[in-house]
């Protein structure tokens, strides 16, 4: 009791301020000593339950030990798995460790020789031992080059598909990895077949990647055509369909016109990205690389290496069976070309693969009037009447049921000069297209292929609208192989005396294709030397000048 008010009493708080800064000797406590763990050094996962007592039981140094190995044991842990997972993720553009054909892409294989990328054993092992398989081109491709027309896709050409084949969605998935790579995207668009061949989902291949939009075969339009107004139809086009285009280039793969501007254009904005050329199937993808490889060879050594191994050009969709690398830039950055995005509503869908040369012009287009066949109607007979209750065959792809047009109504064709045009009341359509399919109506060619030929199953009516008989009214555009040209007053009768029963009006047609091939109603192209007398060109905003693309030739 003494010592506990002594220690109250000589607590800090009481005493003098020169008594806090010691102790005085005579002051001591005596209690009975209390365990004290110190737990600050510890954090709370290196907390260890009791592993034994004594001289064998482990000592604290034993036990940081311990941690330290269980903590890099599980950093090894996480970090194999992150590898696994971006592994995985990760999609491949080119398997260099597996050898190509360079002239289509596949796989080098000594198994199966109808396949593609078929190689001789013998061949196979030579080139092997030399490391020399950057020089193999496959059986295929050796007989694609000296005109055999073998398809290798299957469910296209009139082919259903096989062991040997390869489907159009395997082709497109290999395209798949676009979307998420840093990338610049050269797009292909066929001039003759421009809305069937412009791929209208091509966000879901480049993503947002800036797009180069290439316009291939000019050289085919009519002789006289004002490729000014050509180039602003085809940029009012593009700037409806709202992608990410930096410029418009008109080319002609042939004659190398245009493809300085987009060898130009490439170097200018690739920034040592890949370059892809993304086009659909038989675009003309193979000859443009060819072009641009001969074009750029004059000033860049690796471009003119790249031009002694090039890639296989054919009218066959499908050509391309994988991506191809092609070392044509000295500065950084591979130029790929890839397999063609095949499209269910093209004609090259529905006709055999020894009948699509057909569908592929050849020469510049002329516009086909269509020839007068019957028996009972005159030309005069013909002209009184005018084109109601005609029908028009163009070849035997498509038939045109003309409803309700003015008299001085003309239709022009542009198209392959293989398919021809023939006119019959359309009371006697039906029996002859069934006796001249496969004969006069072709493709298809031969009465053998006629036989199985599904027909023209698919009609569409068409009403299209017109206010002014000085210009076409409209293009009616068949997918993969040209368009129609509807003009309300046929232009060599536009400034005569006829009086015309109304300046504005409406035209019913009926057109019939097979059944996945698709019909669109566009502006017309202006094309030929009228085309630059009609043509107009809209008056642009500001704003419209600053985002609208600028096209070359």
């Amino acid at each position: 009791m003494a010592l506990k008010t002594l220690t109250t009493f000589l607590s800090p708080l009481s005493l003098p301020h020169h008594f806090t800064n010691s102790t005085p000797k005579f002051l001591k406590t005596y209690t009975k000593p209390t365990l004290i763990v110190c737990k600050s050094t510890l954090s709370p996962e290196t907390q260890f339950e009791s592993d034994g007592a004594g001289a064998a039981a482990p000592t604290r140094g034993d036990r940081f030990l311990e941690l330290q190995k269980a903590k890099e044991a599980a950093k090894v842990v996480v970090r194999d798995s992150k590898k696994k997972r971006k592994k995985k993720d990760k999609v491949l553009k080119v398997n260099s460790a597996v050898a190509s054909c360079y002239g289509c892409g596949a796989p080098l294989q000594t198994s199966e020789s109808d396949a593609p990328g078929y190689v001789d054993p013998d061949t196979y092992e030579l080139k092997k031992k030399h490391h020399q398989f950057k020089t193999v081109l496959c059986g295929r491709c050796r007989l694609l080059s000296h005109g055999h027309m073998i398809t290798a896709v299957g469910g296209n050409g009139g082919y259903a598909g096989g062991k040997q084949f390869v489907s159009a969605d395997e082709l497109r998935e290999k395209l798949s990895h676009l979307r998420r790579e840093k990338a610049l995207i050269v797009k292909l668009v066929d001039i003759v077949d421009f809305n069937g061949s412009f791929l209208a989902r091509i966000r879901d291949l480049a993503g947002a990647n800036p797009i180069i939009l290439v316009v291939t075969k000019v050289d085919l339009l009519p002789k006289g055509t004002d490729f000014n107004c050509v180039g602003d139809w085809v940029v009012e086009a593009t700037t409806k369909k709202k992608l990410n285009v930096l410029s418009v280039h008109l080319t002609s793969s042939k004659s190398l016109a245009g493809i300085v501007g987009v060898a130009s254009e490439i170097q200018k904005e690739k920034k040592g990205r890949d370059v892809y050329i993304l086009g659909s199937a038989n675009v003309g993808k193979s000859a443009f690389i060819n072009a641009l490889l001969k074009k750029m060879g004059e000033r860049d050594p690796a471009a003119a290496m790249a031009q002694k191994y090039r890639p296989i050009q054919s009218a066959v969709p499908g050509t391309t069976l994988g991506p191809i690398q092609i070392d044509a830039f000295l500065g950084g950055g591979k130029l790929y070309d890839t397999p063609g995005v095949h499209l269910h509503h093209r004609q090259a869908a529905v006709v055999h693969a020894e009948d699509l040369p057909a569908l592929a012009p050849q020469s510049r287009l002329r516009g086909q009037s269509f020839a007068v066949i019957s028996e009972t109607e005159t030309n005069n007979e013909f002209k009184s009447h005018g084109l109601n209750g005609f029908t028009i065959f163009w070849g035997g792809l498509v038939r045109i049921d003309l409803l309700k047009v003015l008299p001085e109504t003309c239709l022009t064709f542009y198209g392959p000069k293989s398919l021809q045009v023939y006119m019959v009341p359309t009371d006697k359509a039906d029996e002859f297209y069934q006796k001249e399919l496969g004969v006069t109506l072709t493709p298809p060619i031969g009465k053998q292929k006629a036989e199985g030929w599904k027909g023209l199953d698919r009609e569409r009516l068409l009403e299209i609208k017109f206010e002014d008989t000085e210009r076409p009214a409209s293009d009616v555009a068949i997918s993969g192989l040209g368009w129609i040209s509807v003009e309300p007053v046929r232009r060599s009768i536009r400034n005569s005396d006829i009086n015309l029963e109304s300046t504005s009006g409406e035209l019913h047609l009926a057109v019939h294709v097979p059944k996945p091939v698709e019909v669109f109603v566009r502006n017309p192209m202006p094309v030929g030397k009228a085309g630059a007398e009609w043509y107009q060109y809209r008056e642009l905003t500001e704003t419209e000048l600053e985002v609208r693309p600028k096209w070359y030739f």
